[in-house]
């Protein structure tokens, strides 16, 4: 059995949110919705599959760069929501 790939089925909008943020994915890339989801698998892989070590990213940046946390934010939701719109 294979466990190259974990699976995000369990995972709410705001739980891949935060795996987005947390990953090297920028705005600025304008990613497809592929690769989006291949940069939130990638990221929760190399992870571990540990949600908190994504989570604990997050509040580090929130707590260094409160400035762009709202901004990086609000675009990981979005795209997040996009992204698997798209793979629906």
């Amino acid at each position: 059995m294979s466990h190259n790939t974990l699976s995000l089925t369990p995972l709410s909008t705001s739980d891949l949110a935060q795996i987005l943020f947390s990953s090297g994915l920028q705005a600025s890339d304008d990613p497809s919705a592929e690769q989006v989801r291949t940069a939130i698998d990638a990221r929760l892989c190399a992870c571990g599959g540990d949600r908190s070590i994504c989570t604990a990213v997050v509040a580090q940046e929130a707590g260094d760069h409160p400035e762009t946390y709202t901004t990086r934010m609000r675009w990981a939701l979005t795209t997040v929501s996009a992204a698997y719109a798209a793979a629906a």
